[in-house]
């Protein structure tokens, strides 16, 4: 299994503090693999990055409130996210890993939404082991509709053109992750930038603004993302949320302080009332905190 590298532990403050009530709609808790397990075949294993040093980061840069986002490395088995949501407080929900649909039963999904998950992250990635079956993802669906749910879409290597057919007509909320991971050099010809927008066209569809620091291809200060971030803001200021992906799992460079992917945020907004949007009033609406 290769090693990847750890996150920065050392947040420094950002440039300035963002808008109060800000939300990280994506972060991770992993390890200790003594207390939590990886499930047997996991893809990856990171470097540990508990709760308590997620909040570290968050007091650092002025966020309130955030998702824990069970990884594939867990699959099923959400202890981690449950301790999780439970130390941080009311000021965190939660997303499970889909596989929970295919492997658990009606009362463990009831335990895990009264602890506060609000959503299922599928992906469609072959090469990480955690991907449904039609009939499972179709059953799935079924099950957010009723629970009031929503669906996150995790983004393959090459973006979402190749498994976007399996989720484009469905009716509940469904949030893409990562940007819809387009290719900055192709600019608005890239066939993922092109698909996202069609998507925000329905409605019922969400993007995270999240992992700039991966999809550029110029490097820090990541200028080549921001047309990209910005596209989806015109098109759907009233469903962009925004993600530090903490503590950036697969990394093979060092990530970069968590404060520098918030000041990126900053720069793709065109105005305040923009940011307060995407960082305080969307996902608050679609995660289901009050404001």
């Amino acid at each position: 299994m290769p090693t990847y590298l750890p996150f920065d532990p050392n947040p420094r403050q950002p440039s300035r503090l963002p808008p109060k009530g800000t939300i990280d709609s994506q972060f991770h808790v992993l390890g200790p693999v003594e207390k939590y397990p990886e499930r047997p075949g996991a893809a990856y294993r990171m470097p540990t990055a508990t709760w308590e040093a997620a909040l570290r980061m968050h007091k650092a840069l002025g966020i309130e409130r955030g998702i824990i986002v069970q990884t594939t490395t867990y699959g099923a088995d959400h202890a981690v996210v449950l301790d999780g949501l439970a130390a941080m407080g009311k000021g965190y929900r939660g997303c499970a890993n889909a596989l929970v649909f295919a492997e658990k039963d009606d009362a463990y999904l009831a335990k895990l939404h009264d602890a506060g998950v609000r959503g299922a992250r599928f992906s469609f990635r072959q090469e990480l082991g955690a991907v449904l079956s039609d009939k499972d993802f179709a059953r799935a669906i079924a099950r957010i509709r009723e629970l009031g749910w929503y669906a996150k879409i995790q983004p393959e290597k090459d973006g979402i053109v190749s498994s976007v057919d399996k989720y484009a007509s469905l009716d509940v909320p469904v949030l893409i992750d990562h940007m819809a991971r387009p290719d900055p050099l192709r600019g608005k010809d890239d066939p993922n930038l092109r698909k996202m927008l069609e998507l925000l066209s329905k409605g019922n569809f969400w993007v995270m603004l999240s992992l700039g620091e991966k999809t550029s291809k110029a490097g820090p200060p990541w200028d080549d993302v921001i047309p990209i971030a910005r596209a989806y803001i015109e098109a759907a200021p009233d469903r962009c949320v925004w993600a530090s992906d903490w503590p950036h799992p697969v990394s093979v460079v060092q990530p970069p302080n968590d404060a520098d992917l918030l000041e990126l945020m900053y720069r793709y907004a065109p105005d305040q009332a923009t940011l307060e949007k995407i960082l305080v009033r969307n996902p608050a609406k679609l995660f289901g905190f009050a404001e």
